[in-house]
């Protein structure tokens, strides 16, 4: 279901910027220093964990529908493309890719999977840039899963395919 951000429904899916894919579990109404206010309640299950958004500041908070079908297929196409990884410094690249993973953005995050990513004939990764591409990943492949209705380890499967045809 596609909506806007002023107007999710209960059992949602939606994205939270620096979460990910959760799930509207409800819409309450809380009193917060003597003020009613209307909240969306999300559960996002991989993390154990349940945020509340005030609906007047979801579309700020960055909530957003899943993404469409047009973005998927954009953000697949990134994933083929070559790495771009820039001769900067590795810890001004990793501050770089973390904002880019939580900006919530497919594309971007898909760029963050695209760059990180070793072929088997490549050398071995660092722990951090392991940790950064396995959190890209995740992201990526939680909407995916969402979008495509299929698990996550199916979507992680079809990017890695997307990944490997493009090295």
């Amino acid at each position: 279901m596609t909506l806007s951000a002023d107007n999710f429904a209960v059992s949602d899916h939606v994205v939270y910027p620096a979460h990910g894919v959760g799930r509207i579990v409800a819409v309450e109404t809380q009193e917060v220093a003597g003020t009613a206010l209307e909240v969306y309640v999300i559960g996002f299950d991989h993390e154990k964990m349940t945020l509340r958004v005030p609906t007047k500041k979801a579309k700020t908070a960055g909530l957003r529908s899943l993404a469409g079908s047009d973005v998927v297929s954009k953000a697949m196409t990134t994933l083929k493309g070559r790495a771009r990884v820039k001769r900067t410094m590795w810890s001004r690249r990793a501050q770089e890719y973390e904002a880019k993973i939580n900006s919530g953005d497919l594309i971007s995050i898909a760029e963050v999977v695209r760059d990180l990513h070793r072929a088997d004939n490549q050398p071995e990764q660092s722990y951090s840039e392991r940790q950064l591409y396995e959190s890209a990943l995740d992201r990526m492949a939680r909407e995916v899963a969402a979008i495509e209705q299929i698990d996550r380890d199916a979507a992680v499967n079809l990017l890695t395919k997307s990944l490997v045809k493009a090295a």
